[in-house]
């Protein structure tokens, strides 16, 4: 799935993206270094996975979308 990057923490490595809908979805620590990122900017396109369902969804990987 793709998202947009919406906001990054660099002390703790997490944020939020936003959906092509425009939902907002947090993502931790844990998902940030699985998709082995040193960095993220506000606006850049990424692309992540998700487990989960409604209100229990949450990002298990967040990565670069590369083409």
């Amino acid at each position: 799935m793709q998202a947009t990057a919406y906001t990054y923490d660099s002390e703790t490595r997490s944020g939020s993206v936003l959906l092509d809908d425009g939902t907002p979805l947090p993502f931790d620590a844990a998902a940030f270094d699985a998709g082995g990122l040193l960095l993220l900017r506000p606006g850049q396109r990424v692309r992540i996975d998700i487990t989960g369902e409604g209100d229990a969804r949450r990002i298990v990987l967040i990565t670069l979308q590369t083409l």
